[in-house]
């Protein structure tokens, strides 16, 4: 297949679509909800929404993952010709050395704002977007280890609101195990529908590695997982609306297995994706009940 050439050096459209605003404004409002409802003040009796360092954590995170998402599109290009033709921004929509650029320039502004934060929340961001690069370029073309590594981040960038203030630990961590595991099973999923063009390019994710089934299989295991390690850590927070509303997500955590057993297409798969950002979103909502 010819590649069309770049028909723009740079446009505000493309640039949007490559960071995944939608994805980014999501990070974003659950550190906002982690902080407001979980945190609630600072260590000197403030309000945490007084706090300046709190926006300056949450842009340095939301520029830091915006950076992952530019150098991903940019090691993936080839992949993505053939998995989704039509959204491919790096060599259409922006040129290569512009991305590139992008990239460098987000993760030097992102880290720099955290380390203004703090020099602890410095060096984690720092390793954040290091592990980021080392997934784009090699840990998502392995079976597992890339899942895991981008499962962690999303949970850490709950985690660290928590860390930063150092207040109300336990139930921010309920609330990262919760990104975490949402997050591995979506990527899991994302990996069941876009085999085809990994297969082709090399990659060895779970679905080419140990097939369909199996990769289900252990979908189904990480819920099992995930399922105990949200009860136990709930039960250590012992908060009555933190059982209820849990319950009530649990109801559309098992009509989501249920779809998953049952796919067997890419558009099942794509609307699986989508489904667990809308699980993501509940829980995040949950907060306000806390």
């Amino acid at each position: 297949m010819t590649k069309p050439t770049a028909e723009k050096a740079f446009s505000f459209s493309a640039f949007f679509k490559i960071i995944r605003s939608d994805n980014l404004l999501m990070m974003a409002f659950a550190q906002l909800m982690t902080a407001y409802f979980l945190v609630e003040e600072t260590n000197s009796g403030l309000s945490v929404l007084t706090d300046y360092k709190l926006y300056l954590l949450i842009f340095s995170t939301i520029t830091i993952a915006a950076s992952g998402y530019i150098i991903n599109d940019y090691y993936d290009v080839k992949i993505d010709y053939i998995n989704k033709p039509d959204e491919v921004i790096v060599g259409k929509g922006m040129r290569r050395r512009v991305v590139m650029f992008l990239h460098s320039i987000l993760n030097f502004v992102g880290i720099a704002l955290a380390c203004l934060v703090n020099l602890k929340v410095g060096a984690i961001h720092f390793i954040a977007a290091f592990i980021l690069w080392l997934y784009s370029n090699n840990l998502k073309r392995l079976p597992f280890v890339g899942n895991l590594a981008v499962g962690l981040l999303t949970g850490l960038s709950i985690w660290i609101i928590g860390f930063y203030y150092q207040q109300s630990q336990l139930l921010v961590l309920t609330y990262a195990i919760f990104a975490f595991f949402i997050n591995l099973i979506r990527e899991i999923i994302k990996d069941i529908e876009d085999r085809e063009g990994d297969r082709k390019h090399g990659c060895k994710t779970l679905p080419i590695v140990l097939g369909f089934r199996k990769t289900k299989n252990i979908i189904f295991i990480l819920a099992g997982i995930f399922v105990c390690s949200i009860l136990t850590v709930a039960f250590k927070v012992n908060d009555t609306l933190l059982y209820i509303y849990f319950g009530a997500i649990g109801v559309l955590f098992l009509f989501f297995m249920y779809k998953i057993y049952y796919a067997d297409r890419k558009k099942h798969f794509t609307q699986l994706s989508k489904m667990s950002k809308i699980l993501m979103l509940t829980g995040v909502l949950s907060m306000a009940f806390l």
